[in-house]
């Protein structure tokens, strides 16, 4: 899944302060489910497991819920019943990204998450991870019925987090499947490919869903803001190539981590560039060295990159999609979303990490 997403508004501090509050009322709420008799164990186990997998992440998909709500309604103080609702969509967000990441993580096989084992990896998890990861996505609906039933648009947030579920569920099958292991070929990859794994698999929840939450909260039907998920799938589209870009040209000491993309054989928007910029000699370059872990053979695959110049490539397509986007979200009637779109752009539009 796409790395965390900038928290917008200029009220960040107090949004977040009053974020953290809401999580442990809302985990009392689940260890006292009544649906459930809980013996000591299993209460002690769905307690450290929220812990470790729902909070350790910046939770900026969540508190965007609280900053775009406030942008929308044009205050920047929240009645407590407005701010409590508020949390708890986002908390509902941060909910939906613990599940995809316990389950993502096996599916990768992956080590390390948040500069901690993967839960997965933790002694005595293993495999019942896949179960948490069920229990994770089925809170998410424990939580909407009991703060949401009776809202007017209560059917419609169970729909909104159906829909982005199933589109980001099958973006990562649509991964999964092109990027194979055992089955290396980069032939699958081209634009069309990585631009609809991006958008399923990343945009959606992590851009247009906190904004379509805040949008129901202030009386909105989604139906009228087709456009603003267009713009926000593009805005998430744009993001991941940003990713991909600083996955190879980033700062491993700046952006936290060494990228793996070239070693990891991802279908990057670098590589996906690369292929449709080279020549047969340099094709067999790629080939050859994409998707292996020596170091040489990446070396090969970056000086390839260079030769391309696709870091030119990229700046002019950051240039353009910063353009495209500014003018759609000029185009939009409503001042109030005009807001909290650009402030989502300004956050990410020349990121370094």
């Amino acid at each position: 899944m796409a790395a965390a997403v900038v928290a917008n508004g200029a009220s960040g501090d107090s949004s977040k302060a009053a974020f953290a509050e809401i999580y442990s009322r809302l985990k009392e709420e689940m260890l006292e489910d009544p649906a459930f008799e809980f013996t000591d164990e299993s209460l002690q186990w769905i307690d450290r497991m929220l812990d470790y997998n729902v909070l350790g992440g910046k939770c900026n998909r969540g508190i965007s819920v609280i900053d775009s709500f406030k942008m929308l309604k044009g205050t920047d103080v929240l009645n407590k019943e407005e701010t409590f609702l508020a949390c708890t969509l986002g908390w509902c967000i941060e909910w939906l990204q613990a599940y995809f990441l316990v389950l993502d993580d096996i599916m990768d096989n992956s080590q390390t998450r948040r500069g901690q084992p993967c839960w997965f990896r933790v002694p005595q998890v293993g495999l019942i991870a896949v179960n948490d990861g069920i229990i994770l996505r089925n809170h998410i609906s424990r939580i909407l019925q009991r703060h949401f039933k009776g809202k007017p648009y209560y059917v419609d947030l169970i729909d909104l987090f159906n829909e982005v579920e199933f589109k980001t569920a099958s973006g990562q099958l649509l991964d999964l499947i092109t990027t194979h292991e055992g089955e290396k070929d980069l032939t699958k990859y081209n634009l069309t490919v990585h631009r609809r794994i991006v958008q399923y698999k990343t945009a959606y929840y992590s851009f247009y869903l906190p904004v379509a939450c805040a949008l129901l909260l202030s009386g909105e039907n989604l139906d009228n803001f087709g456009d603003v998920k267009n713009i926000l799938v593009e805005m998430g589209t744009y993001f991941q190539v940003q990713d991909d870009y600083l996955d190879c040209y980033g700062d491993p000491e700046f952006i936290g981590k060494i990228g793996t993309d070239i070693e990891d054989y991802k279908c990057s928007w670098l590589v996906v560039q690369a292929l449709e910029r080279a020549d047969e000699n340099q094709k067999h370059i790629l080939f050859e060295n994409y998707g292996k872990p020596d170091p040489e053979c990446v070396a090969k695959v970056k000086d390839l990159y260079k030769e391309l110049n696709l870091e030119a490539v990229f700046h002019e397509y950051e240039r353009e999609s910063y353009n495209k986007l500014i003018a759609d979200i000029e185009a939009h009637p409503n001042k109030a979303v005009q807001n909290v779109l650009k402030s989502f752009l300004h956050k990410i539009y020349k990121r370094q990490k």
